[in-house]
């Protein structure tokens, strides 16, 4: 017998997710339907002008919006931004840089130099681990 292998489907708002962009800035035939992971592939690997559009000029969604500005998403609700923003009020928050915008954005360097100490003591547990068995 074949088993009959059925399409994986998604949401549109998991399809945008994994685009990077804001579904409310999609097109009504987007949002209003389901994505294929085939549909899915070729949107990533040939973007149509919307979406080439949209990732240059946005409105982005917020985890974008985020790496943008090099803060954390948290981070971005402590300074007010809960909508989406384009690229335009991106760049004029960089140059504004504001308060909130500098301590978040030293919350975050601390955040990952911590990540960096962490992941360099497993590192070396692990070798003195290894070196213990041997």
């Amino acid at each position: 017998m074949k088993s009959h292998q059925t399409a994986q489907t998604m949401k549109p708002a998991t399809a945008a997710k994994k685009l990077g962009v804001y579904l409310e800035a999609t097109p009504a035939e987007f949002r209003d339907g389901v994505v294929s992971r085939t549909e899915l592939n070729a949107l990533q690997a040939d973007p149509p002008e919307w979406l080439r559009e949209l990732r240059r000029n946005g409105p982005h969604p917020r985890p974008v919006v985020a790496a943008k500005l090099g803060v954390s998403i948290s981070g971005l609700a402590r300074g007010g931004i809960t909508e989406a923003l384009t690229t335009e009020q991106i760049d004029a928050l960089k140059a504004e840089n504001p308060e909130w915008l500098q301590k978040e954005r030293a919350i975050q360097a601390e955040v990952r130099k911590e990540a960096a100490r962490l992941k360099e003591k497993n590192k070396n547990e692990k070798t003195k681990d290894k070196d213990k068995d041997a």
